[in-house]
């Protein structure tokens, strides 16, 4: 079943190809087919036996985005970036809780809601940087908006992960019925994020350490896959709450922070893991049960809609308050629509913290990121060339060649 997958998924990456879409796109919808509320070829059981996979390739993902935070790096990004990354996240989440509190409170659903609105919120932070960087490369854009987008898209995840952690946390809360106190929404949620990333920056040290005695490229590998397994393990067996995203997330910052060959070391990851990633992305689109769709639209739209608009308005915001030139405060904003693996990732973790919207969250999400990774892409493209940073391709000239000939 996995080799069936697996062999689906490369296969579409030859259309997606061709009709120039990221490979994330063909995995959605190859999943999505060959999952059981389709063809069948994976059955419920199948997928249901795969969620270990599930769990560990969301681990190395979160893992992935803490490698890029070197302390050096960091410092040259400046505090505009940092602030523009932060309001344009906030204000995605704040945007669509807002909504769905309102359409909530019209159709007299907000008690029974508010733990899927406030999933739902968090989860619209996240921005998926593979797609944007496909544009940047295919079309060699260059400019400031450019180079600020790639430092936003960057940091963006780990914006999200903190708020999302705050927000599960919070939406558990109220799932469970418990008793709404500062200790629950505040205390809870802020202890949880400290000992993930306590737990996270351990876990970094041992990693760093044991790559400085063993120094083959298999056995460092090795390394990385132990202690990512045993981050991912301590969440499912600790007795208390831990988020697996921020702690491998930060696994991944304090070993690229504290060793000198992080780089290097890390580039094994990278040519480990793609199957593990496309496995997770097509069992993940296996999951969504096309039945449920239409019980979800108005939130899926409003879904769209209001992650969208909270997306641009608050770059817009953000490069206004730290006075970035005009093409930054109008264009970056539209590059940051694309979702795909850290969305996919956070609706997971939240379908399993609270079993009672898991098919409404996989729904919303699941179809926003085909949505968001079939238009993302076309609508980057647009915002680099209005802001100039993709040059219009020079015009043909055709030479017409004469021949002369010499007469003596």
């Amino acid at each position: 079943m996995i080799a069936i997958a697996l062999l689906a998924g490369l296969l579409s990456t030859r259309l997606m190809k061709l009709v120039k879409l990221p490979n994330v796109t063909g995995y959605l919808i190859i999943g999505l087919l060959i999952g059981p509320h389709c063809i069948n070829i994976v059955g419920k059981e199948e997928v249901t036996s795969l969620s270990l996979l599930i769990e560990i390739a969301l681990g190395f993902i979160a893992f992935s985005i803490g490698g890029e935070f070197k302390l050096e790096n960091l410092k040259k990004i400046g505090k505009n970036v940092f602030i523009i990354t932060f309001i344009q996240a906030f204000l995605a989440l704040v945007f669509v809780d807002i909504f769905l509190i309102v359409l909530g409170l019209i159709q007299g659903t907000l008690q029974e809601n508010l733990p899927l609105i406030l999933v739902l919120g968090a989860i619209a932070t996240a921005t998926a940087p593979a797609a944007t960087l496909m544009v940047i490369r295919q079309y060699k854009a260059r400019g400031k908006l450019t180079d600020t987008l790639l430092l936003v898209v960057a940091l963006d995840d780990a914006f999200g992960l903190v708020l999302f952690a705050i927000s599960l946390a919070i939406a558990k809360v109220f799932a469970n019925g418990e008793a709404i106190t500062f200790t629950s929404i505040a205390l809870l949620p802020l202890l949880e994020i400290v000992i993930s990333l306590g737990i996270g920056a351990a876990l970094g040290f041992i990693l760093s350490l044991a790559t400085r005695f063993f120094h083959s490229r298999a056995n460092r590998l090795i390394w990385m896959i132990v202690v990512v397994f045993a981050g991912v393990g301590l969440t499912q067996i600790l007795p208390f709450a831990v988020s697996p995203l921020l702690l491998c997330m930060m696994i991944g910052a304090v070993f690229c922070n504290t060793n000198n060959n992080s780089l290097v070391i890390l580039d094994g990851i990278e040519r480990w893991t793609p199957p593990l990633f496309m496995l997770f992305f097509i069992i993940s689109s296996a999951e969504l049960d096309l039945r449920v769709i239409p019980t979800v639209g108005l939130i899926g739209i409003i879904y769209l809609v209001a992650r969208s608009g909270g997306k641009y308005f608050g770059a817009y915001l953000g490069s206004t308050i730290v006075k970035e030139e005009k093409s930054i405060r109008n264009y970056l904003g539209l590059a940051l629509l694309p979702q795909a693996g850290v969305a996919i990732g956070m609706a997971k973790i939240s379908s399993e913290a609270l079993p009672k919207y898991s098919a409404q969250i996989l729904a919303v999400v699941l179809c926003a990121t085909l949505i968001y990774e079939l238009v993302g892409p076309v609508v980057t493209k647009f915002a680099l060339k209005k802001a100039g940073d993709i040059q219009p391709e020079p015009p043909i000239v055709k030479v017409n060649k004469s021949i002369h000939t010499k007469t003596n």
